[in-house]
């Protein structure tokens, strides 16, 4: 067993932050039960409630990003900045940390910045292939830099840079013939049919839910003996609930429209994935992590509205490997539903995806973070 350690992990906003900073945590209390962590988010973002739904103290920051736009909110970014270093110096005094674990996200800038002031060793874990603008600055002063693609020196010294991968949930991974089993019961679902599993990330994909009712407005063209998962988010639960009704009411889709569940949210990630021979996904780095260790056949479609257009960056290194399939944001509602039926039926194109996929696994990614963050205490 390792010796006892104090860790801040700080950062969050989306899943894609969310996910790795639990994972990492859940490591290191396997290296020491003992080990003390503390999570530092924003406040009002999604980590003030996933965090302690997984069973660890967070504190929140009034820290927030800068709008694109002319809003009034940015007025007041340089007193919430400015409130959340001098918090940030008062949880690292009180708490007294080991070592400090930015994962990306508003609230990791004022506590990473704090805590190499204070000397305190420093770790960001960067997810995607196109670094962030507040993993960037804070890697200039960071003690290691853990990333998921090849070539992030461009971004980062390369001398403090290591590739390690995402950490991802746990139970994400092979799938096995009992697994489908499960998930076909789990899901009520036809073990003779085909499946097409699609997952607008963890608050769901306008662009995504579009393509499904425009296709299903078609009247599901491509649809026949064919299964469909639909995680269309919290926000679109009502209108997707609402046009569905519609949809059956009009006689729209035929008897295709009786095979679409459709969720807000699916909890069971790893039965969606088992029951999938398609997945059809936006392409940040937990998802894109989590599809390459189930060894899924997927067409990505990035989404636009994020910084630097990562999404496409982390897509594009796979589908340059025959790993993966990609569509616009654009082109999606025209032409996606299209794709997904034709490359489901397509057992041969599916089985070189499927291989291909693998190869950018790594399920032992938390591990090897975890080993990083020993190195510098």
């Amino acid at each position: 067993m390792k010796k006892k350690i104090r860790a801040i992990i700080s950062g969050g906003g989306t899943g894609g932050h969310i996910f790795p900073a639990v994972a990492i945590a859940g490591q290191l209390m396997e290296e020491n039960p003992d080990n003390e962590i503390l999570f530092v988010g924003a406040e009002g973002r999604m980590e003030m409630e996933k965090v302690p739904a997984a069973g660890y103290k967070i504190v929140g920051l009034p820290v927030a990003g800068l709008q694109r736009n002319l809003a009034l909110s940015n007025l007041a970014l340089p007193f919430k900045v400015i409130k959340s270093v001098m918090m940030a110096g008062r949880i690292i005094r009180e708490f007294k940390p080991d070592i400090a674990i930015g994962v990306g996200g508003y609230a990791s800038a004022p506590l990473l910045w704090s805590a190499c002031r204070r000397g305190i060793p420093t770790l960001i874990q960067e997810q995607n292939g196109f670094a962030g603008l507040t993993n960037r600055i804070l890697g200039k002063r960071a003690d290691r830099i853990c990333v998921a693609y090849d070539g992030m020196e461009r971004f980062f010294p390369a001398e403090k840079t290591v590739k390690t991968g995402n950490p991802i949930r746990k139970g994400i991974g092979p799938v096995t013939e009992q697994m489908r089993l499960d998930a076909m019961e789990c899901y009520s679902l036809d073990p003779a049919k085909r499946h097409i599993f699609i997952v607008g990330g963890s608050l769901g994909s306008g662009t995504l839910n579009r393509s499904v009712r425009e296709w299903i407005e078609a009247g599901c063209p491509g649809g026949e003996n064919l299964e469909i998962l639909w995680q269309c988010g919290k926000y679109y639960k009502p209108s997707t609930d609402a046009f569905m009704e519609e949809a059956a009411a009009k006689g729209l889709g035929g008897e295709t429209l009786k095979h679409i569940r459709h969720f807000d949210f699916i909890k069971r990630m790893d039965l969606a994935y088992a029951a999938a021979d398609v997945v059809v996904s936006r392409s940040g780095a937990s998802s894109v992590s989590e599809l390459s260790a189930v060894g899924k056949a997927v067409i990505f479609v990035p989404s636009p509205n994020v910084a630097e257009d990562h999404q496409t960056h982390n897509a594009m290194a796979l589908v340059k490997k025959d790993a993966a399939m990609i569509v616009s944001d654009a082109d999606a509602p025209q032409i996606l539903m299209k794709e997904a039926c034709s490359l489901v039926h397509d057992k041969r194109k599916i089985a070189e995806l499927e291989k291909n996929i693998v190869t950018f696994a790594r399920p032992d990614a938390a591990k090897a973070i975890a080993d990083e963050v020993y190195k510098l205490v």
